[in-house]
């Protein structure tokens, strides 16, 4: 009889109201349904689940999730080698999803069949949909929000690779500066600032000067980033926000 609405939702981790949302659009339609009509979910669907959440962790939006997965010259192997070049260079709060990808594509290989509880442990307790939801409502309508998306989708392993060491070249550099005492209007603390700038640039979208200062304020303002920021280094966040500032400062005097 497969498994219920209830049930797939405890797997993955997800709200009963995601996988009803799914089924309406036709993202993720249950294989069979009950004398009463009621949603069951066969091991397929639920591989089909597990696909649809790690693309909405690396936040591709719902139609693209569904042109993916649709394209029928598309391999479930393929998707699997995909992810995990994308998922590989996570930073560390997502390096367990990566060992999942591995994992799949391991228990794929050899014929294994995989546990429901198995295939969504990674997403721990928190639902990707939520995080995906925020960013698309938030940024979603930005040139930024786009050029960033298209750009990380063509991003090997080896490109992911490369970001991850610039940004952990960057917070043991200011690590540094700021154990030594530099000021935050500092030339050095404003050239690391500039330079915080410029990777995102590089590798994510054109940030100008006051684009950067508005990212400075939400480094403080929002927990999840100050936390991050934090964690190199306590005080960081506030640090680099204030360096940010001056450096737009110094950029427009010279201007």
């Amino acid at each position: 009889m497969g498994y219920s609405v209830g049930q797939v939702a405890g797997f993955a981790g997800v709200t009963v109201r995601t996988l009803h949302h799914y089924d309406e659009i036709g993202l993720l339609v249950p294989s069979e349904r009950s004398h009463a009509g009621h949603r069951r979910y066969s091991d397929d669907d639920l591989d089909r689940l597990q696909q649809i959440l790690f693309y909405r962790e690396l936040g591709f939006p719902l139609d693209e999730v569904a042109a993916l997965l649709d394209d029928p010259e598309a391999d479930p192997r393929a998707h699997l080698r995909r992810q995990h070049e994308l998922l590989t260079a996570r930073i560390e709060k997502l390096q367990k999803m990566a060992a999942a990808v591995e994992h799949a594509m391991e228990a794929r290989t050899m014929g294994i069949n995989l546990t429901p509880e198995e295939k969504f442990e990674v997403f721990g307790d928190k639902d990707p949909e939520e995080h995906a939801q925020e960013a698309e409502q938030r940024w979603g309508g930005t040139a930024e929000y786009a050029e960033s998306q298209r750009r990380a989708a063509r991003y090997t392993k080896e490109d992911w690779q490369r970001v991850q060491a610039e940004v952990a070249s960057w917070s043991e550099r200011y690590d540094a500066l700021m154990e030594a005492g530099e000021p935050a209007t500092g030339e050095r603390a404003m050239d690391m600032a500039e330079e915080h700038r410029q990777h995102i640039v590089k590798w994510y979208y054109d940030c100008s000067y006051e684009l950067h200062g508005c990212l400075g304020a939400m480094y403080v303002s929002d927990e999840r980033f100050k936390a991050y920021y934090d964690s190199m280094r306590p005080g960081l966040a506030e640090h680099l926000r204030d360096a940010i500032t001056a450096n737009a400062a110094r950029h427009s005097q010279e201007a």
